[in-house]
């Protein structure tokens, strides 16, 4: 959840004691909040199933990539909020987004251990084909309700994604429009640094290297992997091998996963 934060654990650590202390001293009770409150409260509860669902999807420590209980847990809870509200569209969004990501859980690691990206590497045969359906479906929903938000286009976007797997193309100058729109809703650096890998491989390299200078200044993004690893990529793409393998050092460095670590080792020796 640090990870997912962009902070450090301890930090996060102290806010949730913060947190606590304030509860308690305001006396603020627990309980069930009334049908009317819960559209006011909705973007909070989906944040947390989301990180909830993050952690299950790519641990962000230990010896394994997917925790499978989490991502089962965050999807329940999302399919009960679906019936809760179901005329909320970013609800029906996030529960696409957990269903298109989960259906892949199975190709995400090989037989032997090894991490397996959303590219020709995975197989889909070995895709969940009725979790995928009801993906599609969660997300058909969500966009006939007419209230677009990040968690539909999230989904949209790893759908793009599998259609490529699928099809042999990936449909990239698509993939970061719709980053681009995402960023006008949410501006945050991660999803900022999407965005710059999608238009890497839409645009050129040295687009995507263009967007992500400023990212590599961001205090926010400096102890996340993913930041290094994606540079890597953009600056081995772009001709500059001492670039890339710097990169993956740093990122390897800065990952707390093993699986992960194994997988930027092997991008590592490739690049040299």
């Amino acid at each position: 959840m640090d990870r997912a934060f962009l902070v450090a654990e301890p930090t996060m650590g102290k806010r949730i004691v913060r947190a606590k202390r304030k509860i308690a001293a305001a006396g603020i009770a627990y309980r069930v909040p009334r049908a009317e409150e819960l559209p006011e409260r909705l973007e909070a509860v989906l944040r947390v199933a989301y990180l909830i669902f993050n952690e299950g999807y790519s641990a962000s420590a230990g010896t394994v990539l997917v925790r499978g209980e989490l991502c089962a847990e965050a999807i329940r809870l999302q399919r009960l909020l679906a019936e809760l509200l179901p005329e909320e569209a970013e609800v029906w969004g996030l529960l696409a987004l957990m269903l298109l990501h989960d259906a892949r859980r199975a190709s995400r690691v090989s037989d032997g251990g090894d991490w397996v990206a959303l590219t020709p590497e995975q197989d889909p045969s070995t895709w969940d084909r009725d979790r995928t359906a009801e993906g599609v479906g969660a997300l058909t929903r969500a966009l006939r309700l007419g209230a677009p938000g990040p968690y539909q286009l999230q989904a949209a976007v790893t759908a793009l994604h599998m259609k490529g797997v699928e099809e042999g193309a990936t449909d990239w100058p698509r993939i970061a429009h719709l980053y681009g729109v995402l960023a006008g809703l949410d501006p945050s650096p991660v999803v900022a640094l999407n965005r710059a890998a999608a238009v890497g491989f839409a645009e050129g390299p040295e687009r995507g290297l263009a967007l992500l200078g400023p990212l590599l200044r961001h205090p926010a993004l400096s102890g996340y992997p993913p930041l290094h690893a994606t540079h890597a990529d953009l600056l081995g793409r772009s001709g500059d091998p001492a670039g890339a393998a710097e990169a993956y050092r740093r990122a390897i460095a800065l990952s707390s996963n093993d699986v992960e670590r194994a997988e930027l080792r092997r991008r590592l020796g490739r690049s040299a």
